[in-house]
């Protein structure tokens, strides 16, 4: 079965992650996968058993999904947009998949619907049509208006199979962030949780019992960074170690330097081996993104929160609230984020010391997989 997986990460690099996960779930039931990444390049996901497609990238300008950049910091303008959207219609008539699964939209991507659009249609249109499916993690942001909600149901239910829900219905049911119509209900697929299976800790011991500062694959996690510095200089007996990501992560590096006094704050770039690290730190400071809470979900490292919500964004904020009811788990709003609030806040999750790490539930990958194969073979 031939599987393609369209994804844009406009900001951090959760989307295309959550998106591999799921590719490499197809390509070990022996599918062949395409995963279509219209994105900034992340060379530090796995990207094993996957044929990675670039499409021109783009980026958003800081935390304004509507203004879209290249890669050279210009205004992506509509010549750029189109040529997008004819790699992406030519990529879907070469590969001719039996599945096709776009990530997040319509639900999201909203500024990105005519290349969508022109990828469904032509879908739609080759001479064995494959089975159409959106992938969307637990909590969506609402939409600002109805007519956004009205225009996304259209879309479902003229070019859609089913929607492949990433989450538990029991712990995160999509009525909670986003409208459920019982047409738009009829064609929903919980899955579980998409993440890569549980890691044992680093064979090299790295990052133990350090306090693990990480905050995605963009620049916004900034003030995180400076707030963890001063953190670190209330703390003195512990060691801070600062993963910094992003495309100029060597600059915010560089100035990151001139803060630090002899304090015991190690900074470096991201790091592929970040998951293995997680278990043995003492404590993880981060935003709440969909990968961020599988990870410490499934290793039980006390963690501080600082859910990502400039603007109107409110998805970190719900899920780091539905976290904070397990033990070692600390919200701390961005608005209250100083080095004094954040050192108070690794001092309680410290002090309360790890939870249970969760054994189950996170095999959505694999159940995605099922249910995609289920609606391929029906057709046959």
């Amino acid at each position: 079965m031939r599987t393609m997986i369209v994804v844009t990460h406009l900001l951090g690099t959760g989307h295309l992650s959550r998106a591999l996960t799921l590719g490499r779930a197809f390509a070990d039931a022996g599918h062949d996968v395409t995963v279509a990444s219209g994105g900034m390049p992340a060379p530090q996901l796995n990207t094993d058993g996957v044929s990675l497609l670039a499409l021109p990238p783009l980026r958003s300008d800081g935390t304004d999904f509507t203004r879209l950049l290249t890669a050279d910091g210009n205004i992506a303008d509509a010549t750029y947009l189109n040529s997008r959207a004819i790699a992406l219609t030519e990529a879907v008539r070469r590969v001719n998949p039996d599945v096709l699964i776009t990530e997040l939209f319509p639900f999201g991507r909203r500024s990105l619907a005519d290349e969508f659009l022109a990828l469904l249609s032509t879908a739609r249109s080759l001479p064995s049509s494959p089975v159409v499916l959106s992938s969307i993690r637990d909590i969506l942001a609402p939409p600002s208006k109805p007519a956004k909600a009205v225009r996304t149901e259209e879309i479902i239910t003229r070019f859609y199979d089913g929607v492949l829900v990433h989450s538990d219905p029991e712990i995160t049911p999509l009525h909670s962030s986003w409208p459920v119509t019982d047409n738009l209900a009829g064609r929903l697929f919980y899955t579980g949780f998409v993440a890569p299976p549980a890691t044992g800790p680093h064979e090299q011991g790295e990052g133990a019992n350090e306090i693990l500062v990480s905050a995605g694959g963009g620049s916004v996690g900034q003030p995180i960074f400076r707030a963890a510095i001063e953190a670190a200089q209330k703390m003195p007996n512990r060691r801070w170690r600062l993963l910094v990501g992003g495309r100029d992560s060597e600059d915010r590096i560089a100035e990151l330097r001139h803060m630090t006094h002899g304090e015991k704050v190690i900074l470096e770039p991201v790091r592929p081996d970040f998951r293995q690290m997680l278990p043995l730190a003492a404590a993880s400071v981060s935003m709440c993104g969909y990968n961020t809470a599988m990870d410490l979900l499934q290793c039980a490292t006390p963690a501080v929160l600082i859910p990502f919500d400039d603007g109107k964004e409110v998805e970190q904020t719900l899920r780091a609230n539905s976290l904070a009811r397990l033990p070692a788990v600390d919200v701390l709003p961005s608005a209250k984020l100083t080095g004094e609030t954040l050192a108070q806040a690794v001092d309680r999750v410290l002090h309360q010391g790890p939870r249970k790490p969760l054994d189950g539930g996170f095999d959505g990958a694999r159940k995605s997989v099922e249910i995609a194969t289920s609606l391929w073979e029906a057709r046959q």
